[in-house]
């Protein structure tokens, strides 16, 4: 049985404020539980059912566990219907980002604020092999528990830093080119696409500061297919464009 004291810690998670404060997050359901573990980050404390931890063992042999039932399990989930793990984890330490050192393409995500984005963008990076994400410092937190779900385990692959952008655009060295996702750019299919760069993409609202803008070395779009009636999306949503620019990139 959980203690109130432990529930309250746990729930307080769902702040950032809280999540720096302890230094911890929390992680649901096996597949996320497992690929953090396979990372290894450290585990402070596994909640699991005993039916859980029955077909499961093996896998977290050594890890603290606390045998739970569901009705515990939903006081400390975050999801509308309660997993039968969940696991507190400690941010892992980070070294700093060196843009000198990049060889190979970097997401660059400019005020993303939506968690489900985030976490979709962060799984789409782990598909196509890109280990390297900067953001923001108003972007949402990568230990977001909508993030972490969203993620399904590949923020344990893939490392999410924060960051001014602007200080870090003007120092990249030369041969590293900055594509920005625009709408009104040259098509990405007709653009040379290196194996080195750094792939910018916008606010959710308001796309890339003007800032930020004067910064990039092109600007690319995704073609418009026009339906028959005649009308069309405003505009795609952060993290599908995202995908789409990474497969023409890796293709």
């Amino acid at each position: 049985m959980l203690s109130k004291s432990k529930i309250k810690l746990i729930n307080s998670l769902k702040s950032v404020k809280f999540r720096r404060q302890h230094g911890l997050f929390v992680v649901e359901g096996t597949t996320n539980i497992i690929d953090f573990l396979e990372a290894g980050l450290e585990i402070v404390n596994l909640y699991a059912t005993s039916t859980w931890m029955s077909s499961n063992n093996q896998k977290v042999s050594n890890v603290s566990v606390t045998i739970v039932d569901k009705k515990d399990l939903k006081k400390i989930s975050f999801l509308k219907h309660a997993p039968d793990v969940v696991g507190i984890y400690r941010i892992p330490d980070q070294k700093p980002f060196e843009i000198s050192q990049v060889t190979d393409i970097v997401l660059m995500l400019d005020d993303i604020r939506d968690p489900g984005n985030l976490g979709t963008i962060i799984r789409t990076a782990d598909w196509f092999g890109i280990q390297n994400i900067i953001c923001s410092n108003n972007s949402a937190d990568a230990y977001n528990p909508k993030v972490v779900q969203a993620s399904m385990g590949s923020l344990s692959r893939v490392s999410v830093y924060y960051m001014d952008l602007i200080p870090i655009l003007k120092a990249k060295p030369e041969y590293l080119k900055v594509y920005a996702a625009v709408l009104d750019g040259e098509s990405i299919i007709d653009i040379p696409k290196p194996q080195k760069a750094i792939i910018l993409i916008g606010n959710e609202a308001h796309g890339i500061s003007h800032e930020l803008l004067e910064l990039v070395d092109q600007k690319l779009t995704i073609p418009l297919v026009v339906g028959e009636n005649g009308r069309y999306a405003e505009s795609l949503n952060a993290s599908i464009a995202t995908a789409i620019i990474c497969y023409e990139f890796r293709r």
